[in-house]
């Protein structure tokens, strides 16, 4: 039995491994420009990408030590970051290729993988108790309406002010819903202490973490200076936020899959 289970684990990290590599070849083939040592923004690019990949990895393998009712929960996680890394090796390119923000490919990034964190509230309130679908829609429309209003204003479709309010009426939708809505509540009502415990940890990163983003296209957008001047700033900031948003935000929820986990072998 056991040389079952670590024959499953090797052939799943192999394959996580051989798609990864591939990915990561095809996008190094598309840079025209080498990586400067000096270049921080290109390097943090690099980084963060490893380090999705990384968690990847991880979040995919970890799904044999949890419960049944959590591995969906853990495998979302594993997409987001995989998601994330792929188009983090497309937008260091463009950056080391042409200087430019990718912003297109991070709003591709964040259309995907930002609904896909949203569904993480869902899924860990689904494993202990019966959710309404009405959470799930409500979550989602917050998300899409939060992400077209900051694409449209960053990518010129719409007046910066216009979009900027259109983008934190979604956020602002999203934190009513996983504060004082029907999520929420469930939580507060339904969870066990492990559970609650990581809500409460992942909508305060929703609410802490996620402000980088408004933060950094108030200053760059709404303040009078041109964005290429701030561009650097911004796209570090934007990088590093993405760690604490994708990659912390799945280890939240990995930690409470395995105590939840542990905590009904014993019983």
């Amino acid at each position: 039995m056991m040389a079952i289970y670590k024959r499953s684990i090797a052939a799943k990290l192999v394959g996580v491994g051989s798609a990864l590599a591939i990915w990561s070849s095809q996008a190094q083939a598309a840079a025209s420009s080498v990586l400067k040592p000096d270049d921080f923004v290109g390097i943090s690019f690099w980084l963060i990408s490893m380090a999705l990949i990384a968690s990847t990895v991880f979040f995919f393998l970890e799904r044999d030590r949890v419960a049944a009712k959590w591995k969906t929960s853990l495998t979302v996680s594993g997409l987001v970051t995989l998601i994330a890394a792929v188009h983090y090796f497309y937008m260091r390119d463009v950056w080391v290729s042409t200087g430019s923000t990718p912003t297109v490919f991070r709003y591709i990034d964040w259309l995907i993988t930002v609904p896909l964190l949203m569904i993480e509230f869902y899924l860990i309130l689904s494993a202990i108790t019966k959710v309404p679908a009405g959470v799930f829609w409500r979550l989602m429309i917050g998300t899409i309406v939060m992400l077209v209003g900051g694409y449209v204003g960053e990518a010129g479709y719409l007046s910066v002010w216009p979009a900027f309010i259109i983008g934190m009426a979604g956020w602002a939708y999203i934190l009513y819903e996983i504060f004082l809505g029907e999520a929420g509540k469930i939580n507060a009502q339904s969870a066990p202490p492990s559970v609650q415990s990581a809500f409460k940890t992942m909508r305060w990163i929703v609410t802490i973490g996620w402000a980088i983003y408004p933060v950094g296209y108030f200053f760059g957008y709404l303040t009078g200076s041109s964005p290429a001047s701030s561009m650097n700033a911004l796209n570090i900031i934007y990088n590093l936020a993405d760690v604490l948003n994708k990659i912390a935000f799945g280890l939240i929820i990995w930690q409470v899959a395995v105590t939840e986990s542990e905590s009904a072998a014993k019983h």
